[in-house]
């Protein structure tokens, strides 16, 4: 029985460090989340800033803003969740901070009691007349090993009772602390849905303005559509003739891929999801996959990659190594550099100028081009990601930031 009592209580204090070590985790999570989330809002405020000195209404900025937006809506979420697990944590110390404050009432209770008793003996004469009133020399002894034992108790309570009034003190400070900390938190929360609402307006306004003309985009639309096709049907034909079928001249025995060259690729595979970004600093303003055009009705656009917002007079850097098997000239601004690892092909375009050359062999994070700035000082870097014939999404392959 008494063994079935200690497993359960051994369970119970299991269970609620368990507890408490899951919510310190998910709070700290949290707040790494919302610091990640705040510092690419920062990012992409910046560069939203430097489009609109241009005085100029762009796709560009709705796509910036579209993505500024969705970042304030995981950061107000993120705020939710830290203030939900605010309130957790509150609740529980607050009972937790009960419960001590009526265990301390209940021993200093008892000690009073004790204290009592014991200032009833203090004085030598009283001390003698609890002891000599004993029935005999072995309950008198019990008497005087019971009064020397008392008052070490009373010191050892009288030191455990500071200590839970410290601990109490330091529990009050702790949920206030949080209570402001909620306050904070919800400040914030406030303040981010606000700044959201305005860039939502900001779009409106900016997708009523291009609205009226849109004949003048669809040009433009139609321009970078014909570069995006040069650009697919430029790698197509590089990627059919580097995975074709070869001849050894040594064996005479056919194959696609040397055992160098497939070590490369499981290489580049192991590292999906851990690959450096193409640039030292950056943001993806537009991701892989179709998507709405942000401002002409029933009109959708297919992006083979990611395009990178970054600064000006950045370099393109190769995410893993590999060899240069293709410098594509798609227009006289835009350049295209395709490394092939393995079974596997990056593409980085464009860039003004590009500094290797088709053979070259290069390595992780090596400067490959310099990226181009157009007239309207926007600077992307269009990166895309081939597994053989099939396009993958860049995102799943990069780091996350």
């Amino acid at each position: 029985m008494k063994s079935s009592r200690y497993f359960s209580i051994l369970f119970l204090c299991v269970f609620f460090l368990f507890n408490t070590i899951v919510a310190q985790d998910t709070k700290q999570k949290l707040e790494l989340q919302r610091k990640k989330l705040e510092k690419e809002i920062e990012y992409t405020s910046k560069f939203i800033g430097k489009t609109r000195k241009n005085k100029t209404a762009t796709v560009n900025e709705i796509n910036l803003l579209n993505t500024q937006i969705e970042r304030r809506k995981e950061l107000v979420e993120t705020l939710k969740r830290e203030i939900e697990t605010l309130d957790r944590n509150i609740e529980e110390d607050q009972d937790g901070l009960a419960r001590l404050s009526k265990k301390l009432t209940d021993i200093k209770s008892q000690y009073a009691n004790l204290v009592y008793f014991a200032y009833r003996h203090q004085t030598a004469y009283n001390k003698l007349i609890f002891l000599f009133s004993a029935e005999d020399f072995n309950q008198a002894y019990q008497r005087l090993r019971y009064l020397e034992q008392l008052a070490a108790y009373l010191r050892k309570q009288a030191s455990h009772i500071r200590k839970m009034e410290t601990e109490k003190e330091e529990d009050i400070i702790k949920i206030n602390n949080q209570i402001d900390e909620k306050k904070r938190l919800l400040d914030d929360e406030n303040v981010q849905m606000s700044k959201r609402e305005q860039e939502k307006a900001k779009k409106t306004q900016l997708v009523k303005k291009l609205s009226g003309q849109e004949k003048q985009l669809k040009v433009r639309l139609k321009q970078k559509q014909k570069e995006a096709n040069r650009l697919t049907n430029k790698i197509k034909e590089i990627i059919a003739g580097e995975i074709r079928t070869k001849t050894s001249a040594k064996t005479g025995k056919k194959y696609v891929l040397t055992p160098a060259e497939k070590q490369l690729s499981a290489n580049f595979a192991e590292n999906k999801g851990k690959l450096p970004w193409p640039v030292n600093k950056g943001m993806i303003a537009e991701t892989f996959g179709v998507h709405q055009h942000p401002v002409l009705k029933y009109v959708k656009t297919r992006n083979n990659g990611v395009n990178i917002a970054t600064e000006k007079n950045t370099d393109a850097r190769c995410v893993f190594n590999g060899k240069v098997v293709s410098i594509a000239r798609i227009t006289t601004t835009n350049k295209a550099v395709i490394v092939k690892h393995g079974d596997y092909f990056t593409v980085y375009s464009n860039l003004t100028d590009v500094y290797v050359a088709t053979g070259d062999e290069v390595k992780t994070n090596q400067a490959l081009g310099k990226i181009y700035t157009n007239p309207d000082g926007q600077t992307r870097l269009h990166f895309e990601v081939w597994k053989g014939k099939e396009y993958q999404n860049p995102a799943y392959w990069i780091l996350k930031r």
